[in-house]
Parts: C-alpha cells; sequence; structure tokens
C-alpha cells in the first residue's frame, strides 16, 4: 500500500535534503509536488489542497529559516501534518456495554464485507479474550447467510444457525436472545449491501440500529476504489451513527487515496486494514506508522510485532539454543525461510523497511526475487539430515543429486551454501554478543544480506 506515493515523496525529499537552505520558491515548488503526488494517489482534490495550505505556513517559518537541516525540517512538518490527516493516535474497539455487545458491518456489496465480519470476530477473540457470535442479515444476495456460516465453521466462530425466510429484525431479535443464552460477550452483525447507495439500504440499516444499539457500526470499503470509496464513507456518516472504517484490499492498493481521504471526509477513525484473504490478515491501522511508511521511513515496530504473532515458540527457542552453542543448521535456515513466507515473503517485509523505493531498485538490480524463497526451500528439502546438520559433505556428486531432486542447478547450490556460510558466520557472531536481533525476533537476516 502506498507504493506509488511513497517513491514520490522520497523524490521530493530527496531534492529538498540537497539543499543546505530553502527559500520560498523551493518550498512552493516542493509543496506543488506533494500536491500532484496525492492527487495521483486518487486522494481528493479538498483533502490535497487542505494538506498542503497546512504545511505552507510552517514550512516558511522561521524555524526552517533558522535549521541547520531545512529539509530534514520539511519532512517532519509533513509528517505530522501526516499522522494528524489519519487520525493522530490508533482508536480501539469500544466494549463499553452490557454484554452482549453488538457491532454493525455496514457496506456496499463487494466491498468485503462478510469476510471481514469472520476476520474481525477472530481478531476479538484473540486479542481481546472475548466470546463472539457473528450474525448474517444479507437475506438478499445469494448464499450470502451461507457464506458466513461457512467461515464460522472454518474457523470455529460461533454463528447464529439460519432460519430461512425470516427478516434482518427479526434475525437481530433472535441473535440478542440467543448471545444471552449461549455466553456470546460480543455480537458481530453482517448487514446486507448493495451495489450503490439507495433509500432502501439505508431504511434498512436504520431499523437494525434501533434494534441492538451497537457500540460499534463499522464501514467496510474497498480501498482500490479511491474517492468512490471516501464518498461511500460520507453518505454513511451521514445516515448511522459511523464509528469506525475498515479498508479492504489494502495489499493491493498501490496508490493509498482511500486511507487517506477518508478519515478526513468521513471524521471517523480508520481501524482496520485488510491485507490479504486469509482470516488472521486483518492490521491494526496506526496513524503514525502509516505515516512513516508513506514518508519512506519504514515501520520496523509493526515488522517485529509481525513476525512475533507468528512465531513458532518451539522452533524459536530450539534456534535460540543453537545459537548460543555457536551453532546454526540449514534446517535453521530452512524454519526462517518458512517465517518470512509467513510474514508475506519479500514483498511483504520490504513494506516496512526504510528507503523502500531504494531497497527495491537494489533488489531488482541484484535479481532478487520472491522465487528465492521458494527455491531454497526447495534446495534443502533435497538433502538428507545429514546434509543439513553438516553442509560441509556436500561434495559434487552430492550436489548433483539436491540439484535433480529439487529442479535447479549446481550454481544455485553454490550460491545457497555461500549464503548459508555468511549467514552462519554472523549467527555465530550474534551467539557471542547481544542475541536480540532479527534471528531473535524470527526475521531471516538472508534478505539483508543479498543487499549489502
Amino acid at each position: 500500500m502506498f507504493e506509488n506515493l511513497t517513491n514520490k515523496f522520497e523524490e521530493i525529499f530527496s531534492s529538498l535534503k540537497k539543499s543546505a537552505s530553502l527559500d520560498e520558491k523551493q518550498v512552493d515548488e516542493g509543496l506543488r509536488n506533494i500536491r500532484l503526488a496525492l492527487l495521483e494517489a486518487d486522494v481528493s482534490l479538498e483533502v490535497a489542497k487542505d494538506f498542503v495550505n497546512k504545511i505552507k505556513p510552517k514550512a516558511l517559518g522561521q524555524e526552517i529559516i533558522r535549521s541547520t537541516s531545512p529539509g530534514q525540517m520539511v519532512v517532519k512538518i509533513v509528517n505530522d501534518e501526516l499522522i494528524n490527516l489519519l487520525g493522530s493516535e490508533n482508536t480501539d474497539l469500544n466494549f463499553n456495554a452490557v454484554p452482549p455487545v453488538s457491532m454493525m458491518m455496514v457496506g456496499l456489496q463487494g466491498s468485503g464485507k462478510t469476510t471481514t465480519t469472520a476476520k474481525l470476530a477472530k481478531f476479538i477473540e484473540k486479542n481481546k479474550k472475548k466470546k463472539v457470535m457473528i450474525v448474517s442479515l444479507d437475506i438478499y444476495r445469494p448464499a450470502a447467510q451461507e457464506q458466513l456460516k461457512l467461515l464460522g465453521e472454518q474457523h470455529n466462530i460461533n454463528t447464529l444457525p439460519i432460519i430461512e425466510g425470516q427478516q434482518p429484525a427479526d434475525i437481530c431479535r433472535r441473535a440478542l436472545s440467543a448471545a444471552s443464552l449461549n455466553g456470546s460477550e460480543v455480537i458481530l452483525f453482517d448487514t446486507a449491501g448493495r451495489t450503490q447507495i439507495d433509500l432502501q439500504m439505508m431504511s434498512e440499516i436504520k431499523q437494525i440500529e434501533e434494534i441492538i444499539n451497537p457500540v460499534e457500526t463499522i464501514l467496510v470499503a474497498d480501498s482500490l476504489t479511491g474517492q468512490v470509496a471516501a464518498n461511500v464513507a460520507k453518505e454513511f456518516k451521514n445516515t448511522v451513527n459511523l464509528s469506525g472504517i475498515v479498508l479492504t484490499r489494502s495489499d493491493g492498493d498501490g496508490r493509498g487515496g482511500a486511507a487517506l481521504s477518508m478519515k478526513y471526509v468521513a471524521n471517523v477513525p480508520i481501524k482496520f486494514l485488510g491485507v490479504g484473504e486469509k482470516i488472521e490478515n486483518l492490521e491494526v491501522f496506526y496513524p503514525e506508522r502509516i505515516a512513516n511508511r508513506i514518508l519512506g521511513m519504514g515501520d520496523i515496530v509493526s515488522l517485529v510485532e509481525k513476525a512475533a504473532e507468528d512465531l513458532d515458540e518451539e522452533k524459536l527457542k530450539k534456534t535460540e539454543e543453537n545459537l548460543k552453542k555457536g551453532q546454526f543448521s540449514l534446517d535453521d535456515y530452512l524454519s526462517q525461510l518458512k517465517q518470512m513466507k509467513k510474514m508475506g515473503g519479500i514483498e511483504g517485509i520490504m513494506s516496512f523497511l526504510p528507503g523502500v523505493s531504494k531497497i527495491k531498485s537494489q533488489m531488482d538490480q541484484s535479481g532478487i526475487d520472491e522465487k528465492v524463497i521458494t527455491q531454497n526451500e526447495a534446495v534443502i528439502l533435497s538433502m538428507t539430515k545429514k546434509e543439513r546438520q553438516n553442509p560441509k559433505i556436500i561434495d559434487g556428486s552430492r550436489k548433483k543429486r539436491i540439484a535433480n531432486g529439487s529442479g535447479t542447478d549446481i550454481a544455485t547450490i553454490n550460491k545457497l551454501l555461500k549464503q548459508f556460510k555468511m549467514m552462519s558466520e554472523m549467527m555465530r557472531k550474534m551467539s557471542k554478543g547481544n542475541m536480540k536481533g532479527m534471528a531473535d525476533k524470527g526475521i531471516p537476516p538472508e534478505l539483508f544480506n543479498q543487499l549489502k
């Protein structure tokens, strides 16, 4: 997400940082480029103009003129204003009501509302330790209720049984009664959507709102629709007591215009980002971290948190013990490759790192891509247990066998063994010093070695 915008901002700031001092003409040029970058990212004209107008007086202030590094000061001003635009701070879900706490999911058809309902239920159960029940109120779209029921069954989420022909208002009342009986602390109501906003849909949502009295009414919007998503948010805000937004398909959105416009237009916080199809692919939205990503500063905190979520504690403990002994085998390396795949592969990790466009450029020049992980995994799996524990025994004939087994060639085997040797040496140094580096967090350093 924000890839195009990040690249533009990095170009703009690179130019500003080269100047020992900045005059009004340079600042105006920089701000004009920032506005154009925002518009190209599908940010609404109103938002882009307001954003630049707030930056300009600060960028031309005495603080900038006196600064020893004016370019860096401009970056800080833009960063602070981006954080304000995105919402200043993370806003948690509201559970402040007598259980069962009702939450209503609203949005247009095709925005990913049903899938997001299941994702959010799993998030609440895992992170808030509350029992959740999910309820489908979509009696119009074919198989919509069955879709939510299937998601519930697949991921062990309590789902209200379907009664054919029952109307949304009656389903709501039955859900509230069922939750009281089965001990559910939170109910997520998946409302019906339309291909566009209409009076019938809004009228039904208002009726549902009156029955269930939700503490949260969350709009699920497709980030790929850009300004359209922002306009939808405005419409829902004018109709219901909207309290938050989930942006879906943000992993496929290189522009990020929806995220930058929606908080401004609807004046409600973005609470989550949908970053993939899996049930766990729901990220908490942190404005400061997102602003850092947009400006190419990276988001190491989120990267470490993401790694920690996916860690296999048992494997991590075993790797730690090996490192303390100064040992690092190809089995440990394989474990790290699998960890890297869990975290979204090279592209997934890159999106969290500072100077992402520069690193991607280095990757392109070095010929590094996602296939490296899969290829290296295949090579290691084609080795015997003895070879993985002691790679020094891998001679010419063994390399030929491994190459045949993994569908690669001897040059690939040699490259892997060379990378592994470099990693082993680095791990030995880490074992003698501080263990709290990348390996301690389960983040494979292989990628960073290749970019040196």
